[in-house]
């Protein structure tokens, strides 16, 4: 199934002056199997260097980290030639060589013209552990596979090609509107997650799908066990339970896990961002650009890693999502807005990757905007609603708090063309994210 950063990859093989580049990106989201699958289609060869599987790796780095040395070493122990401007040089799994996270910079440095890329499960712990000189490196994020991915691994290219951009105000058909929301319901059961998508294909039944989701969320749990010391099991597997019924909600960290205390809490809470399988919108005050320096550190809503994996832990049945005429009332609007939540994520999320919302808390009167992004310099509120213009009371009092801001956005399922009331547009849940 090919996956939007092929085009990225590509960009980044044909760059000068080109850096080796690290992709990060939870577990299980297709980083390795694109990678391989670029390199293949690129490359006369890729040497593929696996540090979990392969620990007999780490003593190569140990030593000097000269490039021309290290290339020397990692051709004898592969078995094969690392050409410069041939080769596909894949660091797999890197987290578990803390040494070959520092070698990236000296090959950049001193062997500029071999192509090196980075990805690991469990990346951003060992990023914590080292320091990365400015400017050695780039990087990119994967993420459960998008609306749009999901309908060209299912073969539906033509529907692809024919979402619409929230930034358009091209007409849409009856037609292509029925046959993206009855995708869509599909992609809300069996989410974006490659494997899980896979098995849909295959079989055509979300009851598989179920038994993958299953696998990957005992999996994960593992692998933090396996990989941070700090790791209270029991309270993990509280709080990746009781996070996806929280998403689109305001959250106390005693809500989470009532039973243990709000430190242990918070430290399991920081693993799993880490571990990038929830991402914490944080408020904003919405006060100026960047948004992120206005925002509060106590406030703030979950969205889980992937829609299919929400649905699943939450118990929600199938059925729910297949038949709902409004799929912004499934789990009370819940599921729709982590949909929207991973699609901005996807599509690069506000500002360095990550989302916010806007809250006003007063005793007159409160208000709440969904999501807060930016696009050129430019800040749009998102609304994930049913109703109509007259229930848009929260959107209201945002443009009169921030009369400057020009318009925002109202996605809806049961909204089928992009229409502009007053400064709000209002448009199709599935309109794709991008100028």
């Amino acid at each position: 199934m090919k996956r939007n950063i092929t085009d990225i990859l590509v960009s980044w093989k044909d760059s000068a002056p080109r850096k080796p580049l690290i992709i990060r990106g939870a577990r299980q989201v297709g980083k390795t199997y694109s990678v391989k699958e670029f390199g293949n289609e690129h490359f006369f060869n890729v040497v593929v260097l696996d540090f979990e599987r392969d620990r007999s790796l780490a003593p190569i780095f140990e030593k000097d980290l000269d490039p021309k040395k290290l290339v020397i070493d990692l051709e004898i122990h592969a078995g094969s030639r690392i050409v410069p401007g041939e080769t596909l040089l894949f660091f797999d799994e890197i987290q578990a060589c803390e040494r070959a996270l520092l070698s990236l910079r000296y090959f950049y440095e001193e062997m500029p013209d071999l192509h090196i890329i980075a990805a690991g499960s469990l990346l951003e712990f060992a990023m914590g552990n080292i320091s990365f000189p400015v400017g050695r490196v780039t990087f990119e994020w994967m993420h459960p596979m998008t609306f749009k991915e999901f309908l060209k691994g299912c073969k539906k290219d033509i529907l692809a090609e024919n979402i619409p951009s929230l930034f358009s105000r091209s007409p849409i058909s009856e037609t292509l509107h029925n046959l993206l929301m009855e995708q869509l319901r599909l992609y809300f059961i069996v989410g974006g997650m490659p494997e899980a998508v896979k098995k849909f294909i295959e079989s055509g039944s979300v009851t598989e799908v179920k038994k993958v989701h299953d696998d990957i969320v005992h999996s994960y749990i593992q692998s933090l066990v396996k990989y941070n010391s700090k790791v209270n099991i029991e309270s993990i597997e509280q709080i990746v339970r009781a996070i996806p019924s929280k998403v689109g909600s305001q959250i106390k960290y005693t809500h989470l896990d009532p039973d243990r205390r709000i430190e242990v809490t918070k430290t399991s809470l920081s693993i799993l961002e880490k571990a990038l399988l929830i991402n914490l919108v944080h408020s904003t005050a919405v006060s100026g650009l960047p948004l992120g320096a206005g925002t509060s550190s106590k406030i703030f809503k979950p969205l889980f890693l992937d829609i299919g994996l929400m649905q699943h832990i939450c118990g929600i049945d199938p059925k729910e999502s297949i038949t709902a005429t409004d799929l912004n009332n499934v789990y009370k609007g819940s599921v729709a807005e982590q949909f929207v939540g991973q699609e901005l994520l996807a599509a690069g999320g506000s500002e360095n990757h990550k989302l916010y919302y806007w809250n006003r808390t007063k005793k007159s009167s409160t208000a709440e905007i969904d999501f807060v992004f930016v696009r050129n310099g430019k800040i749009y509120p998102v609304e994930v609603k049913s109703g109509a213009k007259g229930r848009m009371k929260s959107m209201h009092i945002f443009f009169e708090e921030h009369p400057r801001i020009e318009k925002g956005f109202v996605l809806s399922s049961t909204v089928s063309q992009i229409q502009l009331i007053e400064k709000m547009v209002f448009a199709p849940i599935y309109s794709e994210i991008s100028l």
